[in-house]
């Protein structure tokens, strides 16, 4: 007997090789299943770049060539309801937020996931490498085992009873078989570029599209002695341990953004890497979200959590913890902890780093420079 039985899957189709390769993937395991598309941005938008009707096409061909039906949905306004309003808004308060987690607790895993439910399927599956595992009766949130591919950082939102409906088809796959099994199987995306950044950014310049939804003021880099080194192009463009794109030079170790006080309309810099403004031991954080109930962690646990994608687990432990706030410190000094960014927490158990949930980074604690400690070792 075949896994899938003949049973009903949705596919999450983007137009993309992952996605593509999915569908094909439940398709030998004898799933019933159907592409659809979401279409998420408006392209006629003169400042997006998503190009929902190429991408569409992609998705056409390749279901053509896997005989499968397909359909698309339209979650436009959902997304600028739910996703962008969201993203515009933290932009304007100077943070730096994640649209990709709220894209998939608000859009992928929700109203895409209950429109899959409305139609009868049996299941949502996505391109996403991560692996969903029942591990002692509860589903887990497990991470792919491509390391360098792994979203579980971006889905950590996700409940366990979300899981239970949901598929992951290639989250036990390297990237390199997944392009080889588009290409075996002649899929128009077996050798489509992956796509990056922000979804209705694109390719285009970061700043350019974000000064149509937000009006910026020029205003001074000060160093921490308060004395201007330079001017920037507005604080919401600017991150902690940002280098790249400051516009500042002179002798000396290069610039990295270290803090910001976005009442006077200052972006913070010290010069080095490693300075001790871009360092701390712990941080709170707020809206938790757990993928299961009997996952949360107790004060004194040991875990593992990252404060920005693709970073290696940092080993940390829980000080506090209550419904509204988290405390974790960490066994080695964090660089660049940010406010409004997620930090997502991890637990080894039976072979499998299992994502337990996140929170949004309210406050990095002290950093080395305000405790004046020493960061030469670091």
């Amino acid at each position: 007997m075949t896994i899938g039985n003949g049973k009903t899957v949705i596919v999450g189709m983007s137009g993309g090789v992952d996605s593509s390769v999915s569908a094909l993937v439940l398709k030998e395991q004898g799933y019933n299943v159907i592409g659809m598309f979401m279409k998420n941005w408006e392209e006629e938008d003169e400042f997006g770049v998503c190009q929902a009707s190429k991408e569409y096409e992609d998705v056409i061909k390749v279901c053509e060539k896997l005989d499968i039906p397909y359909y698309s949905v339209d979650f436009v306004k959902e997304y600028r309801d739910n996703v962008f309003a969201n993203f515009v808004e933290e932009y304007k308060q100077g943070f730096t937020p994640n649209p990709d987690i709220l894209c998939n607790r608000e859009i992928k895993f929700k109203v895409f996931f209950n429109k899959a439910m409305e139609l009868g399927a049996d299941y949502l599956a996505t391109g996403h490498y991560c692996q969903n595992i029942n591990i002692d009766g509860v589903q887990n949130l497990v991470k792919g085992n491509d390391a360098n591919k792994d979203q579980t950082y971006f889905l950590y939102t996700i409940k366990s009873e979300i899981l239970n409906k949901v598929l992951f088809p290639i989250g036990d796959m390297p990237k390199s078989e997944v392009r080889a099994l588009a290409k075996k199987y002649d899929l128009a995306t077996h050798d489509k570029k992956d796509s990056t950044g922000i979804c209705f950014i694109g390719e285009r310049n970061f700043k350019q599209f974000l000064s149509n939804y937000i009006q910026l003021k020029p205003g001074p880099f000060e160093n921490l002695a308060g004395e201007v080194v330079g001017e920037h192009g507005g604080a919401a463009y600017y991150t902690n341990g940002q280098r790249k794109g400051l516009g500042l030079g002179g002798p000396g170790e290069p610039w990295f953004v270290v803090g910001k006080d976005i009442d006077r309309n200052v972006v913070i810099v010290e010069r080095g890497d490693n300075h001790p403004a871009l360092y701390c031991d712990d941080l709170t954080a707020t809206e938790l979200s757990w993928v299961d109930s009997s996952l949360i962690p107790v004060v004194g646990q040991k875990l593992y959590a990252k404060v920005r994608y693709r970073q290696p687990d940092q080993e940390c432990t829980v000080i506090s913890i209550d419904e509204k706030h988290i405390k974790v410190e960490f066994s080695v000094p964090q660089r660049a902890v940010t406010k409004r960014q997620s930090v997502v927490f991890y637990d080894k158990k039976n072979g499998h780093d299992i994502c337990l949930g996140g929170a949004i980074i309210e406050n990095p604690g002290p950093s080395y420079y305000e405790m004046g400690k020493d960061v030469t070792n670091i």
